[in-house]
């Protein structure tokens, strides 16, 4: 299947009701098309073989042979080029189960079914993921790696000596978080970056820039200057050298994606 390609669905099914609730499903979706669909096994055989499909979606119930023998049939004459096959049925016997599976069947889904779930099941056997189930990682992965990022941000500030009761505490740790997610910031830091955090805490850049400042005085006059150099791998500063705010922010950014928590 080629990239940006609709995935080709045929439908081969006795009701019309289902085929009818699939097609409407799908008629708008913008990964997969519904090429073609059948009440009748041999005339689904020949359509399939004529125009092979990336899915095959059959009842076990059908004219002319049943689903069972559809499948055979496909594998005879297609070979290799077999669609997946996902089999649906009102017969939920073991037995029925089993056949399908050891014939070839991806899955064997049992009526009725929610259309999500038959969507899911798609994408399942082609191996893709839903774009729901992408949603939900994406989030998970978010959230996760934002935890992560504030987790490791907190155990710079408390090396180094900055309280968490001060403003500047809130600002400096957003101002690391954005210039880990958009290194470039940090060449803005006037016209970007401090208004960037003013907006978000309903205050000033200029109030942002000075309780930034103020953190990072606090920490040097604290003189945990040997925490500082240690936890960078080098000996960065002495005690006379206090860095700018883009140079501690900077700092500490760095360190972040150099520890892979990049976006």
């Amino acid at each position: 299947m080629k990239e940006n390609e609709k995935i080709k669905i045929f439908i081969a099914d006795n009701s019309e009701e289902t085929t009818s609730n699939i097609v409407e499903y799908f008629e708008n979706n913008d990964f997969c098309t519904i090429t073609d669909t059948s009440k009748d096994g041999k005339e689904a055989l020949e359509k399939l073989v004529k125009e092979p499909v990336d899915v095959l979606i059959t009842d076990i119930v059908l004219s002319g042979i049943d689903g069972f023998v559809l499948i055979e049939s496909l594998k005879e004459k297609l070979g290799n080029k077999m669609p997946k096959i996902i089999v649906t049925s009102s017969l939920s016997h073991e037995g029925f189960i089993n056949k399908a599976l050891s014939l070839g069947a991806s899955y064997f889904m049992i009526k009725p079914y929610e259309m999500e779930n038959l969507e899911n099941r798609i994408n399942d056997v082609l191996g893709l993921k839903t774009s729901t189930q992408e949603k939900v990682l994406q989030k998970d992965y978010k959230t996760m790696r934002t935890k992560i990022v504030e987790e490791k941000i907190s155990n710079v500030f408390i090396t180094v000596g900055i309280p968490a009761h001060i403003k500047g505490y809130q600002f400096l740790r957003e101002a690391i978080k954005m210039a880990i997610d958009t290194p470039d910031i940090i060449n803005s830091i006037t016209k970007r970056l401090y208004p960037s955090i003013a907006e978000k805490f309903e205050t000033s850049a200029s109030k942002v820039e000075r309780a930034i400042r103020h953190a990072i005085e606090v920490a040097w006059n604290r003189g945990k200057i040997e925490n500082i150099n240690s936890l960078f791998g080098l000996k960065v500063y002495n005690q006379n050298e206090k860095p700018t705010n883009g140079e501690f922010i900077a700092l500490v950014a760095d360190k972040m994606l150099m520890e892979g928590l990049g976006s």
